[in-house]
């Protein structure tokens, strides 16, 4: 997973709270109608809000802080797992560039 070439994803601004963070990734498989969905995704150091798709991930490498709105506090890093529900609304702070594989559910 360390490995593999990552392609440049769109990270819309309003969604900086800080930094310069920047995204890759990569989907790794689609099912054929579209509800599940597997990859790898990078994001650089930096602080971004973001809203949740039902996913559950593992971090391959980095660490970041990820703050659930009316939730929990996640302190994640190498081998963490974590599940995020739909709709979930989250703060980032990624303190060294985070690389995770994920998988989610539409």
């Amino acid at each position: 997973m360390a490995d593999v070439e990552l392609e440049p994803e769109d990270l819309d601004p309003a969604q900086i709270v800080s930094g310069d963070p920047v995204v890759t990734g990569k989907v790794l498989w689609e099912s054929a109608d579209g509800t599940q969905v597997r990859g790898i995704w990078q994001i650089t150091p930096g602080v971004v809000t973001d809203v949740e798709a039902n996913e559950l991930f593992v971090v391959v490498s980095g660490r970041a802080t990820v703050d659930v709105e009316g939730g929990a506090t996640l302190e994640v890093g190498p081998g963490s797992a974590c599940v995020l529900r739909e709709g979930d609304k989250t703060v980032w702070t990624v303190h060294e560039t985070l690389r995770k594989a994920y998988h989610i559910s539409c």
